[in-house]
This record gives C-alpha cells, sequence and structure tokens, in this order.
C-alpha cells in the first residue's frame, strides 16, 4: 500500500530549484537573447514567446538524472507512445516560433526506454549552448522515497557505506554463542568481514550479470548494460 502521507516528488519542481544552484536564473536570462539569435539548423526560437521557467541547463538535466536514476536519452528509445498533449505542444511550439523541433530528448526512468546491448517523463528539445527547454511532463510523480532507495547507487562510495551497514546489522543478528561458547570483540569481528565479504560478492555477481552501473554512467548511455 503506498504511503499516502510521504508526497510524491514533481521532478519539475526539482530541476527548477537545481537550475536556480547550477547555473544563475538571473545570469543566464540575461544573454539568453544573444544565445537564441545565434545560427542553427533547427530549433530557432524567439526569445520574447519562450517561458524562462522551462529552460534547463545541460548539469541540472544531469543532477536530477543522477539523484534519481533517471535516462536523458532521444525520444526515438522511448517505449510509450508520446501523449497527445505533448504532440500538441510540440505544434504549437512549431507555429509559434516558425520553425521544425528536431533532437528531442525525454527524461525518465530506465524502464521506459528501449535500451541497446553493450514514471515521470519530462519531453525536452535543445536550444543551443548546452540549454534545452521543457515542452511537457505527463504522468505521475516520482515515488518520494525514490531518490533515497537509488542513493547507494549514485557512487562507490554511497554502495559502499551501505554494504558496511547491512553487514553490521546482520552480523547483530547473529546469536551470542552460535560460534564459540562466549563472544568477544574478535569474533563479532571476524562475522562481521565474512557477512561484508558475503555481500560483496553477492553485490558483485549482481552487478556484473545484470550489467548494471552507478548513476553518473548512465544518465545519458542508450545501453542497458552501460
Amino acid at each position: 500500500m503506498e504511503m499516502e502521507l510521504l508526497k510524491r516528488t514533481n521532478i519539475t519542481n526539482y530541476l527548477q530549484k537545481t537550475e536556480q544552484h547550477i547555473d544563475g536564473r538571473d545570469v543566464f536570462l540575461k544573454n539568453l537573447n544573444d544565445l537564441l539569435e545565434k545560427p542553427r539548423a533547427i530549433n530557432n526560437f524567439q526569445f520574447n514567446k519562450l517561458d524562462s521557467n522551462n529552460v534547463y541547463h545541460i548539469d541540472t538535466i544531469k543532477t536530477t538524472c543522477v539523484n534519481y536514476r533517471l535516462r536523458f536519452l532521444d525520444v526515438k528509445y522511448f517505449k510509450p507512445h508520446l501523449p497527445k498533449e505533448a504532440f500538441d505542444k510540440i505544434k504549437q511550439l512549431e507555429t509559434e516560433h516558425n520553425t521544425v523541433l528536431g533532437n528531442l530528448k525525454i527524461m525518465a526512468p530506465s524502464k521506459l526506454f528501449k535500451l541497446e546491448d553493450k514514471d515521470d517523463p519530462l519531453l525536452f528539445v535543445p536550444i543551443g549552448n548546452q540549454h534545452y527547454y521543457l515542452i511537457h511532463k505527463w504522468g505521475s510523480d516520482l515515488h518520494p522515497l525514490r531518490r533515497i532507495m537509488v542513493w547507494p547507487f549514485k557512487n562507490v562510495l554511497n554502495f559502499l557505506l551501505v554494504l558496511v551497514a547491512a553487514s553490521y546489522l546482520a552480523t547483530l543478528l547473529v546469536p551470542d554463542g552460535l560460534f564459540s561458547k562466549s563472544s568477544s570483540s574478535a569474533q563479532f569481528l571476524i562475522i562481521f568481514f565474512f557477512t561484508f565479504k558475503s555481500l560483496v560478492a553477492v553485490a558483485l555477481f549482481y552487478g556484473f550479470a545484470l550489467g548494471k552501473n552507478f548513476n553518473p554512467f548512465i544518465w545519458n548511455s542508450k545501453y542497458f548494460n552501460a
């Protein structure tokens, strides 16, 4: 049963907070007009018709993907059909800016992509200088505990800390006197290291068998075993 006391994560709100922290919204907006006037083959937007709250730097997108274990890939890899609202907004943007949108990107969990061998989608389009414009968001918000659940996969240190904590808790559950008549610190350490080694072995086997990797290495990879 879903925990009703916890509010689901609206990833758009997180993007906006991260963008302000990383990029500095005011500084970016002062230079946005010059940015949009640079010649490009596609996606030639008119500054005064863009909603600045929907403009995000690639660093903001990467940080969000890494923290929530999401992918940022070309729309061609997206398995579900885009909703009608997304197509309507694409057509609306093309009409307003007299352009043809290309290189569309989707931010979503890995399970929603058709990944090659080697819950909350957002549709983006590049506008140049490593910035992207958010066209449409649909579906439900992310699980409120998703960031915590994927925290161990953010980097090696996080993963090891979780294994150490799990090993410690597992060692505490071993009954006293199971291996000897009297318990001691040395016995506790031996059981702890044995448990830790076993969990590491299982984790490595699981990781190699399923081709798992840490968040910073998969956020923009089209391979399921990146």
